[in-house]
């Protein structure tokens, strides 16, 4: 399946722990690792400059390794999400992770929201951004559900 908001086209240590990569569909932003580097043990080499600033595109444009070694590598899904997240943006795996963490199917999920499946089928995979309404709407169904109602009625005078 051809994503190209998944290809990595280019990539570039931008000081140490920040990398600016360049995705297939156009998208370029600054990912800065350093809280992933720190909770991983397995990355603890990257914190040396000579291996992070090491940093490629995988075999596949799939990913990036640092100083070759497979057992550094980060997928592109896992970075773009990082990305527009560090932008305060909603990413697609939190579209995912709030499906799965509630089981909604896609049908009940985009009902949920007031969107299409179609819709809400594009946000999930990446494929188009989540506008901030649709991060917002699923917030504010969670709190709906978790028993938080909005008693703005009760608060006008």
């Amino acid at each position: 399946m051809n994503q190209p908001q998944f290809v990595i086209q280019n990539v570039l240590a931008a000081g140490h722990g920040v990398l600016r990569i360049m995705f297939g569909d156009g998208f370029v932003a600054e990912v800065n690792l350093h809280d992933v580097i720190s909770k991983h043990p397995t990355l603890a080499k990257l914190n040396d400059p000579a291996v992070f600033d090491q940093v490629t595109p995988d075999e596949w444009s799939r990913g990036v390794v640092f100083a070759g070694d497979d057992d550094l590598t980060l997928a592109s899904d896992n970075l773009r999400a990082m990305a527009v997240e560090q932008t305060g943006e909603y990413s697609h795996q939190q579209v995912v992770a709030w499906m799965h963490h509630h089981g909604l199917s896609l049908d009940t999920a985009a009902d949920a929201l007031g969107i299409s499946r179609r819709m809400l089928a594009y946000y999930r995979s990446g494929e188009r951004p989540i506008p901030k309404t649709v991060g917002l709407a699923m917030l504010g169904w969670e709190a709906q559900e978790s028993g938080h109602h909005l008693d703005a009625y009760d608060k006008v005078a």
